[in-house]
């Protein structure tokens, strides 16, 4: 599918919004019309241009996490700032902005409070023509990127740079384990390789295999082969020192494939089953697993500047427009993506 060219003319559908039913199903996402509100204090009227979509967002619209009705589905979200309350300091109008996952974190480690509220889940997400929040819940747009490449950096991109970056520290000459085609796995390659880390990718898609070399994977391995952990050991002498896991359930294969005292970082659970694994891989080789969800608005705002310095480019599978937000998600639904679905609201 074409990508907008940003130079092109764009006509702006009239103000509105997607909102969740009482029985969500991808189906039943209801658009209705929005009067766009006038900002106060500190907040901040925005137009959005863009959006994308993350298994986050796939769960909430299709029921399995549960939103109330009403709720306005998707966390990501980039856009051009409109108008501005009196005590706006951060921004002007006509900055183009990038929403953040969670609204309450804003820097330092994270707390219950700061992880507690999901942009698109608990509080109200970017499915809609116009938003009107604080300024806090927002960092500046990469410069070089498009609206549309830049909306698939709040979450899986956010998510991918604190596994490797900010929790596993990844560094030249080190090995690093990617699962899969999604944005949470690309965005993880291209940072590995970013750092100058050797990366292997696993795909159950022979198809993509290629692709996957492409973007800097020295090695794809065939993810439906029995043993593909040991398959990893021998191709990194001896395994690898991160893994990015987005699968969850056995990770019996995923421990296989760490060296000794290597490091997993759990960000999802893409089969929906629990997470099960052999204690003796882990106790006796000194593996460590770190649970993470996306990161803070300071995280966001250190990878953008990374992004810009290393002029680094997402990559996106596909673009809809918002009228087709049903039909994107039916595509997500059917796993065939290789990295990105956007959304742009031109």
């Amino acid at each position: 599918m074409r990508l907008p060219d940003p130079q092109e003319r764009t006509t702006w559908m009239t103000p509105g919004q997607y909102q969740l039913s009482a029985e969500p199903t991808i189906g039943s996402l209801a658009w209705t019309a929005l009067d766009p509100r006038q900002p106060e204090r500190d907040e901040v009227l925005v137009r959005v241009e863009a959006s994308s979509l993350n298994f986050h967002d796939y769960l909430v619209v299709a029921g399995t996490l549960k939103a109330p009705a009403g709720r306005i589905p998707l966390s990501d979200g980039v856009g051009i700032v409109e108008a501005c309350g009196p005590d706006v300091s951060r921004f002007a109008p006509g900055d183009r902005v990038v929403g953040t996952f969670f609204p309450d974190w804003i820097d330092g480690a994270p707390t219950r409070g700061a992880v507690s509220r999901m942009r698109g889940d608990h509080v109200d997400g970017f499915a809609a023509t116009h938003v009107t929040l604080s300024e806090t819940s927002f960092v500046r747009a990469p410069a070089g990127l498009s609206a549309v490449e830049s909306a698939t950096l709040p979450c899986a991109a956010l998510t991918a740079w604190r596994a490797l970056m900010v929790e596993g520290g990844v560094g030249p000459g080190e090995t690093v384990l990617v699962q899969g085609s999604g944005g949470v796995a690309l965005f993880a390659l291209q940072f590995a390789r970013m750092a100058g880390a050797r990366v292997i990718a696993t795909s159950g898609s022979p198809e993509k295999v290629e692709r996957l070399k492409a973007l800097g994977a020295c090695h794809v391995i065939d993810r439906t082969e029995a043993g593909w952990g040991e398959a990893v050991r021998k191709l990194s002498d001896g395994g690898v020192d991160h893994a990015v896991e987005v699968s969850g359930g056995d990770l019996s294969q995923s421990l296989k494939a760490l060296r000794t005292g290597g490091h997993l970082c759990l960000v999802g659970v893409l089969s929906r089953k629990p997470i099960e694994f052999p204690p003796a891989e882990m106790i006796h080789p000194n593996r460590r697993i770190t649970g993470i969800t996306v990161g803070s608005r300071q995280h966001l705002s250190a990878m953008i500047t990374a992004i810009e310095m290393h002029q680094l480019r997402p990559q996106i599978d596909s673009v809809f427009s918002l009228a087709d937000l049903p039909k994107a998600f039916a595509c997500f639904k059917a796993q065939q993506h290789f990295g990105k679905i956007a959304i742009t609201f031109g």
